[in-house]
């Protein structure tokens, strides 16, 4: 009897840590991203209320830097291409935040225990770095292809225009515009 029940309860905590971070199937429609995500849903629309920015843009942020991952990490480097001395960045998470982004985060916010593998605080970050955008930079919080640039890019990045100078990213920003362009839509119609 007690080997059952320890059985049964391993089966379910291996499940519900597939269920609460897995990652959605199809990532093209904002409806089937959100399907059975009420708290994604809720994290969406309060981190807009809050700041001013739309889920359609928070998703196709999200979608962009880590295609829904939680746990998402930049590549690896190696030297002489076998031996790993480290990461790209410190980006991670769904937002792909760098540490001392999400330092400033937190402490700008007073949410001291946020996760960078947590949606809500992930959604919340974006809004805050959003709307901090459209402070410093005057950049509109609906402008989806200059917000990603200077998430990208960092605001002094942005604000040197040392994106100009890389076709990839400037197409990765449209891409991210479309995107948003594409959720916006679906959203008006989910159920």
């Amino acid at each position: 009897m007690k080997i059952k029940i320890v059985v049964i309860l391993a089966f379910v905590f291996i499940q519900s840590c597939g269920i609460f971070n897995r990652v959605p199937y199809s990532q093209s429609n904002a409806c089937d991203i959100l399907e059975n995500k009420n708290s994604w849903r809720r994290s969406l629309n309060s981190s807009s209320k809050k700041w001013g920015v739309s889920p359609a843009l928070q998703l196709a942020f999200i979608k962009t830097e880590s295609n829904f991952r939680a746990r998402a990490k930049t590549p690896r480097k190696f030297f002489l291409g076998i031996i790993p001395t480290g990461r790209i960045s410190s980006a991670y998470g769904y937002a792909q935040a760098l540490n001392g982004t999400w330092d400033w985060y937190k402490k700008d916010t007073g949410n001291k225990h946020a996760r960078r593998t947590s949606f809500s605080d992930s959604t919340d970050f974006i809004g805050w770095y959003v709307n901090q955008t459209n402070r410093k930079l005057k950049i509109s919080k609906s402008n989806v292809y200059r917000q990603y640039l200077a998430y990208h890019q960092g605001h002094a990045g942005y604000s040197s225009g040392r994106y100009k100078s890389s076709e990839a990213i400037m197409a990765v920003a449209k891409r991210t515009s479309k995107t948003a362009n594409v959720f916006e839509k679906q959203l008006k119609n989910c159920k």
